[in-house]
C-alpha cells in the first residue's frame, strides 16, 4: 500500500505544477465556443493548476487586435484561415496550429413551432427579421449567407437580415425577440444534459463551407509552459468528449 501511494505521489509531482510554477494563460475565444471553453477551463485548471483568462468575441476582430499587439497567448478561432494567416505573417508559432472543433450551423427561433426541420420558413412571410453574424468578421455569418444562396433565397430575404457584430450578438437578437429567427452556432443551442429550447433546423453541412475551428499558440507565449499545456489539454480525450457534447464534430 505504501509503495502504491509513493508511486502516485511521484506521478502527481510530474504532472501537476507546484503552486509557485502555476501560470495564467490569456485566451482569445471565438464567441461560439465561449460556453464549452468555460467548462474546459474548469477541467484544465483542476488537472494542471494553471488558470485561464478568457475573452470571447469575433475572430475577425481578434485578428486585428493580435496584429496590433493585444496580449493574448492562445487563439481559439472560429475558422482555420485566421490562425494560418497569423502563422504566415509571423504573429503565431509555426507547427502549433490544429483543428480543435468543427462547427455546425443552425437556424433557430426561441419560440417553438416557428422553424421547421427543413428550413422552409426562410421562404415564407412568417418572420420580419433574420439575424446572422457579420460575414466579414464571423465564419458562421459567412456560412449563413452561403446557406441562403444554396437555398435560393439570398436576394429575397436581404431586406430582412439583421447583421450582428458576432455570433453571440446574433444569438441575443433571437433570444430577445428583436429577430424572430437567426443563424447561430449549434453549440449555443445544444447544452449537454438539457433539452433544446424553441425550434430549429440543423443546417446540412453540404450547404456551406466546412467550419473548421483552429487553435494556435501566439508568439508572446512561445516559451509559456502553461499555454503549451492548454493546447495539449484541448487534444485530450477528456476535452474532445466535452467538445462533442456541445454538438461540434
Amino acid at each position: 500500500m505504501k509503495k502504491v501511494t509513493w508511486r502516485l505521489a511521484m506521478l502527481l509531482a510530474c504532472v501537476l505544477p507546484s503552486a509557485a510554477n502555476a501560470g495564467e494563460v490569456t485566451v482569445a475565444v471565438a464567441a461560439n465556443f465561449s460556453g464549452p471553453m468555460a467548462k474546459l477551463a474548469e477541467g484544465f485548471s483542476a488537472r494542471t493548476g494553471h488558470t485561464l483568462k478568457l475573452t470571447s468575441g469575433a475572430t475577425g476582430k481578434f485578428y486585428s487586435q493580435i496584429v496590433a499587439g493585444a496580449p493574448f497567448d492562445v487563439l481559439l478561432a472560429a475558422d482555420d484561415e485566421t490562425p494560418r494567416r497569423l502563422v504566415n505573417e509571423g504573429h503565431a508559432v509555426a507547427g502549433t496550429r490544429f483543428t480543435y472543433a468543427v462547427g455546425q450551423l443552425v437556424l433557430w427561433s426561441a419560440q417553438p413551432g416557428v422553424v421547421d426541420e427543413q428550413g422552409a420558413v426562410l421562404k415564407t412571410a412568417r418572420y420580419k427579421h433574420l439575424a446572422l453574424a457579420n460575414p466579414k468578421l464571423a465564419p458562421y455569418g459567412k456560412a449563413a449567407l452561403e446557406t441562403l444562396a444554396a437555398q435560393g433565397v439570398r436576394e429575397a430575404v436581404a431586406g430582412r437580415i439583421v447583421t450582428a457584430e458576432s455570433i453571440a450578438q446574433a444569438y441575443q437578437f433571437v433570444v430577445s425577440g428583436n429577430a424572430e429567427i437567426g443563424f447561430v452556432a449549434w453549440s449555443q443551442v445544444k447544452v449537454p444534459g438539457k433539452p433544446v429550447q424553441g425550434s430549429y433546423w440543423l443546417v446540412p453541412p453540404s450547404l456551406h463551407g466546412e467550419i473548421r475551428q483552429d487553435a494556435v499558440l501566439l508568439n508572446r507565449a512561445k516559451d509559456s509552459a502553461a499555454a503549451q499545456a492548454l493546447l495539449a489539454y484541448l487534444r485530450s480525450a477528456e476535452a474532445k468528449a466535452l467538445i462533442q457534447g456541445y454538438g461540434y464534430r
